[in-house]
């Protein structure tokens, strides 16, 4: 995959945004994100310790850690996803497909 988008990732944001990160994931409302087991992305259902925390727009792209930018997503498309936003995910994809 080529790296077309530009990164400048802000090391204070990124700490910020983890400890933060940190707090929600011991909220109840992230519990019960995690208790329903289905992957925001695949739409695929796991058991709760097979979720992780993933930023929809991620934090070396200047995301924040708040309900509204947080999903619970399997392991493996938290590691299609890494610093892309959906948008750009299904972006590249298109590209591959193609063959560009």
């Amino acid at each position: 995959m080529s790296d077309w988008i530009e990164i400048q990732k802000d090391p204070q944001h990124m700490a910020r945004e983890k400890h933060k990160a940190r707090a929600l994931r011991q909220s109840q409302w992230w519990r019960n994100k995690l208790a329903q087991g289905l992957c925001a992305y695949c739409q695929g259902t796991f058991a709760p310790d097979e979720l992780t925390m993933d930023h929809i727009v991620p934090l070396s792209r200047g995301g924040r850690s708040t309900k509204g930018n947080v999903v619970p997503c399997c392991a493996a498309c938290n590691a299609t996803k890494k610093y892309w936003t959906p948008a750009e995910l299904l972006l590249q994809q298109l590209r591959e497909q193609n063959g560009q």
